[in-house]
Formats: C-alpha cells, sequence, structure tokens
C-alpha cells in the first residue's frame, strides 16, 4: 500500500495514498462526518415537505440465525434476577406488601453487527507501515492503534479484549448523525439478481434518476436485500443469502475514486457488507473487503449495513424525489466497533 507525506502527527509520519489523515486534525476520530455541519443539517431539514417517517431498521432478530455470518447470533432477551427471582410479572407487593406495581425488567445480550448497523472506524484496520520503520503494523484511520486492555469478562474464557477505544462508536453519537440523506435505487434498475455495480453503472442509475450527490451527503443504496430477509421471515435462504440482489464492486478503482471526489460523509446500504463480499480476490497481499478498507481506513467514511430502505424507496420513486432528512445515530457505547441503529427518514 502506497502512502504519501504528512505533516508531523504524534502517531504516525506515512499516511496511505489518498487518505484523509490529519486533515481534519491530528487527533480526528470523526473522518467526514465533520462535513455534517449545522448548514449540511439545515439542508436535510430543508427537505422535509410532509413531515412522514420511515423507519430504516429492521427487527434486530433478523437476519435469523448465523446463515449470513456464523461469528454473529440473533439477540438474546431474559428478565433480570432479584435474590435469584426473575424480575418478570414481579408483582412488588412481595417485598413491599402496600404495593400494587407489577415489575418486567429484562437484559440483552446482543451482537452489536448482527441486523442494521453502523460500523466504526475501529471495525477495519489495515496493515500499514505508517511509523516509517519499515514494517507494516496494524493500524486504524487517522494512524490509531490497537492494544486496549479491558478487564476480564467473567466468565467468557477471554484474558482481555484489544481494540481501538479511540476510535470506538460512541464518537458518532456524540458529534450526532442527522443530515441530508441521498437515495440510490439499484433495486429499481438491477432486480433481484446478485448485479456487481461499479463507477460505470453506479453512474448510469444516477444520471437515469436525476441523483445528485455533494459533499457532505449521506448515501444510502437500496438494492432490495433487506425485503428478501423480511420475505424469509427469520430463516434465510443460505445460498441466496450470499448471492441475491445488487453490490458495489470494491475493487473498482474508479468507483473508489468516485467515493473520494464526492465528499459523500456515509454509505449504507440495506445489504451485508454494502460491497460485494466472498469474490474472487487477486493476486498477492491486499484487502479481503477493499471497499471497507478504503471508507474505515482511509476515509473516515462510516459504512452502515443491512437497513431496511424497501419502503423509504418506493415512496421517493413515487414521488420522484431522491433527498430526505435523515436522523441516524448509533449507540452511545464506548469503544464499541459497531451499534445498531434505528435510523429514520423524514420526508
Amino acid at each position: 500500500m502506497a502512502s504519501t507525506p504528512a505533516p508531523a502527527n504524534p502517531r504516525w509520519v506515512n499516511r496511505p495514498e489518498g487518505s484523509t489523515w490529519g486533515d481534519f486534525g491530528p487527533d480526528d476520530q470523526l473522518g467526514r462526518l465533520n462535513l455534517i455541519d449545522a448548514n449540511k443539517v439545515r439542508q436535510g431539514v430543508a427537505e422535509v415537505r410532509e413531515g412522514r417517517t420511515f423507519c430504516l431498521s429492521l427487527p434486530l432478530d433478523y437476519p435469523g440465525g448465523n446463515t449470513l455470518n456464523p461469528r454473529r447470533h440473533p439477540p438474546r432477551l431474559r428478565p433480570t434476577h432479584q435474590e435469584g427471582v426473575p424480575r418478570w410479572m414481579f408483582e412488588v407487593g412481595r417485598v413491599d406488601p402496600d404495593a400494587t406495581d407489577v415489575i418486567n425488567d429484562d437484559v440483552a445480550v446482543i451482537h452489536l453487527q448482527y441486523s442494521t448497523q453502523w460500523d466504526s472506524f475501529a471495525h477495519v484496520g489495515s496493515l500499514f507501515d505508517a511509523n516509517g520503520d519499515g514494517r507494516p503494523e496494524p493500524v486504524f484511520y487517522n494512524g490509531f492503534r490497537g492494544g486496549v486492555e479491558l478487564p476480564r469478562e467473567e466468565g467468557s474464557g477471554e484474558a482481555m479484549r484489544s481494540g481501538v477505544k479511540s476510535l470506538g462508536v460512541e464518537n458518532f453519537a456524540t458529534h450526532g448523525i442527522q443530515g441530508r440523506g441521498v437515495l440510490i435505487d439499484l433495486r429499481a434498475h438491477f432486480g433481484d439478481d446478485r448485479t456487481l455495480v461499479g463507477y460505470d453503472k453506479l453512474q448510469q442509475v444516477m444520471k437515469a434518476d436525476g441523483v445528485v450527490v455533494e459533499p457532505g451527503d449521506m448515501v444510502l443504496l437500496h438494492t432490495g436485500f433487506a425485503t428478501r430477509l423480511l420475505e424469509w421471515g427469520g430463516d434465510p435462504d443460505p445460498v441466496l443469502v450470499h448471492t441475491a440482489c445488487a453490490a458495489l464492486d470494491g475493487r473498482d478503482p474508479a468507483l473508489l475514486q468516485w467515493i473520494t471526489d464526492s465528499g459523500v460523509a456515509a454509505l449504507i446500504a440495506d445489504n451485508y457488507a454494502v460491497e460485494h463480499h466472498g469474490g474472487t480476490k487477486p493476486a498477492g497481499r491486499c484487502a479481503t473487503l477493499p471497499l471497507h478498507e478504503h471508507c474505515l481506513f482511509k476515509l473516515g467514511v462510516p459504512l452502515g449495513e443491512i437497513w431496511y430502505l424497501g419502503e423509504l424507496a418506493q415512496w421517493l420513486r413515487a414521488h420522484k424525489r431522491n433527498r430526505f432528512l435523515l436522523t441516524a445515530p448509533p449507540l452511545r457505547l464506548p469503544g464499541a466497533v459497531g451499534s445498531p441503529v434505528s435510523a429514520i427518514a423524514t420526508v
């Protein structure tokens, strides 16, 4: 991976070619989200004409099972306990004779990137010689490194968790993710078959639908994949779940350059990984997820995955629109590399 000289920084002397490292300050942890400023929020608000809202999240127990990603499992809900008694349909009169309350109180065990989600910059880094010693080392956006030791979770069997706490998803939450969303409707042009969408195909769709993307916009790609997940009812087809619907071609250099040049602040899709996942990898050492590397590692562009865009896309097409107000904060969970999101589009 090529590097380019950059101003002195306490964490790095080289930065990846074409990256934004240092452009927003030596300690920046927001990347292109810095472009979502007060003016961009006002632009988003200006798109609200009807006052109608669309929920852009799937139920968080979808896609169902772990066929899509064997490491990730549906959330598990259970009651909390008090002195060994589940706090579920709990009559408080059992501990306070004069009380009439009946209490339910639960706890969730959740894989943060199982369903509708944000990827933070802590999710994907790369091997890169940031310190100039000639040896590539694990590095994340803006030269941040891992190695934060957290206490052993009781009963987990893990001695520590190595993370990149400086780039936790809570930074997105405190900045706020609210601004102008722009939807590109790939499904309307390519249907439900797997189509790799590079720069040329993307530009054809944008031209046909009159889509214009400006710096600081959040781009959403409707492929129809999340709609298929709902149709499968929590039991995804084990083949089609990996081969259905359009996906960006992360190995198209022209597409990656468009992401750089457009100034897009976030890239979101209703499919898994945004980019085509599991395709043929070129010879030699390179990223298995090149679009993730380009966006999360180099540019500081958050990625949203498995959002539900079907109803919004249908409404926008019927009304010949593609812009709206998008409100999509993640959980303010320090150190997390991803987060569920219950995004709302307002038109």
